[in-house]
């Protein structure tokens, strides 16, 4: 039941969330701090979560084949390799140093 509870909590909570969005005046969002600050979260975001999943176990930190793929897609990225070829060097390193390290 406490299942239940929560996803309720959390379902009223992303609708209070939504309508507080809504009821941001439109002179405030069109101020020239908002604007690049709304520009900048998303990519600080995704970078929290990549971190956060290429690093982490749990509560501990860990370098393993998940680190060794995002450097080798980080590689990628920098020589300006198309996405797909980014994505595939992350997986064939990761695959590497899984099979290697057992």
């Amino acid at each position: 039941m406490n299942v239940w509870i929560a996803i309720g909590v959390t379902a009223a909570g992303c609708y209070l969330v939504k309508l507080l969005g809504l009821l941001v005046p439109a002179g405030a969002l069109e101020r020239p701090l908002v604007r690049r600050l709304a520009a900048l979260l998303p990519v600080a975001l995704l970078a929290a979560l990549t971190a956060q999943q290429a690093f982490g176990t749990g509560s501990h930190l860990v370098l393993d084949a998940r680190a060794a793929g995002l450097g080798a897609a980080a590689l990628a990225l920098v020589l300006r390799a198309p996405f797909l070829v980014v994505v595939a060097a992350a997986v064939v390193v990761t695959a590497g140093v899984r099979a290697l390290g057992g």
